[in-house]
């Protein structure tokens, strides 16, 4: 059957394909443009790495006037503008970076309509000042970048997007697309709500990334596990690894180049020009290690991100999928690596419990992190658990930990009981380090001390390794079998739920403890749908000089490597080995603007190999 378009469709289609340098829109990417083209406001939930940029910055070129595109990213907005501007876009931003003279040189050129987009964060946009310039502005539309952040129960709150509803009190005809990453039900309906956005249709992509491969291990010396997964798996690559406090950042990017590898700290507790300069050497140079708090990542476009690894446990499922989105972006395969403890349980309850917030906040922090709890110790597929938690149904997808290497369970109900009637024979007084001595009978002095070598409980557990009963301790915990009170030295406390387990009223089912295994070297394997191009031995040396020249290029334009080619586009062009612009033309990732501006160096460069 003939699909008729409309003028709007051709003209999208044509922008794709002659400045972004892609031949079709992928998913829901053209139904959104053609919806906001038309005036149309939208909610778009895409995973990272899916084209959301697109759903907005086509629809700004094709619709009069400049589109305002409002993001929380002020440290990344140069990269964004001067990627635009590679592709013969107009575009600026205007933020607290810049002079007085420059950012009324952007203000001038936005009442002309001399832009096509400009990037603003939402306290500027906020001021009278800001408000009055849009006033006098041709606006194409309003895009609401990370519209997670309006979430007063998610990962990421910034208090300025709860004003962002003034943009269609104030600004009614003008379009607004909101867009994120992460959303599950609850957040989604709180964008709406707090950006008036009841009347706008929804776009809900799927929130699978096929080739990222999730796993996570038991803890037992997690830096040195971190070390032997990045040599084993990643040696030479990008990566991120989270940690939840500032000293430990530091000292994980320490040890990582007292063993090697390139690795950069990221907190806010650093200098700004610190971490704007470590910031700037991740995204431009090749094989850099970030140790960050999630005060980094959102908004990252570096696309050969090739790991997301966590030496503490995220706070919730939104948290970790956001952060491990990170990885992968081009496509290609990439891990989410995770090292987990009890200590991770303990330490996340403890910072909910103790945080100043009211009593329903912490109750909606608590089922978050449970959820995160059930991820990590589920006998079943990890996607599938992912997926399912943001509304999406899957089958196993064999390319997680459990999938490749299934875990096994067994009725843990006579070894909780041993737990259980530890803890109330010594009070409910003692932390777990004193509980498993007890249980496994370690005669220490403190044991001794409180004559608890007399329980009944002693030793009952000698058959057991520490590690063994930790495992066990940590899924009680993580069950609500057993509580924490972290005002009396982190001390064991049975539970409501406990009681039914004691008297043999409840079976539970635990998994069973696997030992840290070191990690294995292999040849990385890209997930189904995402393959690598396959290249000849004479094809993979031209992309290797690719690269090199993509290099020198982009030192050459002070930007990021990415921003001139990705490596897909690199991969295509040393296969397709042009010998001329005609050739070149229609290869992925090369719009009119880039085949004029390195079209010629780049079929030279091919015509020395041929």
């Amino acid at each position: 059957m003939l699909q008729i378009t409309t003028p709007e469709q051709d003209q999208a289609l044509h922008l794709l394909q002659t400045v972004f340098g892609y031949p079709a829109f992928r998913s829901q990417q053209g139904q959104i443009v053609d919806h906001v083209v038309k005036g149309g406001d939208a909610l778009v939930l895409m995973p990272t790495g899916g084209g959301k940029s697109l759903c907005y910055q086509i629809p700004a070129l094709i619709r009069h006037g400049v589109g305002v595109v409002v993001s929380p990213l002020i440290a990344l907005m140069q990269d964004q503008v001067d990627a635009l501007a590679e592709v013969g876009v107009r575009a600026a931003f205007l933020n607290s970076t810049q002079s007085f003279d420059e950012a009324m040189r952007i203000e001038r050129m936005m009442r002309e309509g001399e832009l096509d987009m400009v990037y603003i964060a939402p306290e500027r946009l906020m001021t009278q000042r800001c408000l009055e310039l849009l006033s006098v502005t041709p606006l194409a539309l309003f895009a609401i970048d990370e519209a997670h952040c309006v979430s007063q129960w998610g990962h990421d709150f910034r208090p300025e997007y709860i004003k962002l509803s003034v943009l269609h009190e104030r600004f009614p005809d003008v379009p607004r697309i909101a867009l994120t990453a992460t959303a599950d039900q609850q957040t989604r309906d709180e964008i709406i709500h707090r950006l008036q956005l009841e009347n706008a249709m929804q776009f809900v992509s799927s929130f699978d990334r096929p080739n990222i491969r999730y796993q996570i291990v038991e803890k037992a010396n997690g830096r040195k596990q971190l070390l032997d997964f990045i040599n084993a798996q990643h040696s030479g690559d990008a990566g991120i690894v989270y940690c939840l406090s500032r000293k430990k950042v530091e000292e994980t990017a320490e040890f990582l180049n007292e063993n090697g590898i390139t690795a950069l700290p990221y907190h806010a507790g650093m200098e700004q020009s610190e971490r704007y300069r470590n910031q700037a050497r991740f995204l431009r140079e090749d094989g850099i290690v970030m140790t960050a708090t999630i005060a980094f990542g959102m908004g990252i476009d570096k696309p050969d991100v090739r790991f997301v690894a966590h030496l503490d446990l995220p706070k919730s499922i939104e948290g970790y999928y956001q952060e491990t989105g990170r990885a992968g972006r081009d496509g290609a395969s990439a891990n989410a690596w995770m090292a987990y403890g009890l200590q991770d349980v303990v330490q996340q309850r403890r910072m909910i419990d103790e945080s100043e917030a009211n009593e329903t906040f912490k109750r909606v922090q608590g089922v978050k992190l449970d959820a995160m709890l059930g991820l990590c110790e589920t006998l079943n597929c990890r996607r599938v658990h992912i997926l399912d938690y943001f509304g999406q149904s899957s089958q196993p997808c064999d390319n997680c930990d459990t999938c490749l290497s299934p875990p096994s369970s067994f009725d843990g109900t006579v070894a909780a009981q041993k737990i259980l009637s530890t803890i109330y024979r010594v009070d409910q007084r003692f932390a777990a380090g004193h509980v498993i001595d007890v249980i496994r009978g370690i005669d220490t002095e403190r044991v001794k001390q409180w004559r608890h070598d007399q329980l009944s409980t002693y030793g009952i557990g000698s058959d057991k390794s520490e590690a063994e009963w930790r495992a066990m301790l940590r899924q009680m915990i993580a069950l609500g079998l057993v509580s924490v009170d972290y005002e009396n030295y982190s001390s064991l406390k049975l539970t409501e739920d406990s009681r039914a387990v004691l008297r043999g009223e409840t079976s539970i089912q635990l998994r069973q403890y696997k030992k840290a295994e070191k990690a294995v070297k292999h040849k990385r394997q890209s997930a189904k749908d995402f393959s690598e191009a396959n290249l000849s031995d004479s094809e993979q040396v031209i992309f290797e000089r690719l690269r090199w020249w993509r290099v020198e290029t982009a030192k050459a334009h002070n930007t990021a490597a990415f921003i001139i080619f990705h490596d897909t586009t690199l991969r295509e062009i040393a296969k397709a080995k042009p010998r001329s612009l005609d050739d070149l033309r229609g290869v992925t990732g090369v719009g009119a603007k880039k085949l004029e501006s390195y079209g010629e160096e780049l079929v030279k460069l091919i015509a020395e190999f041929l």
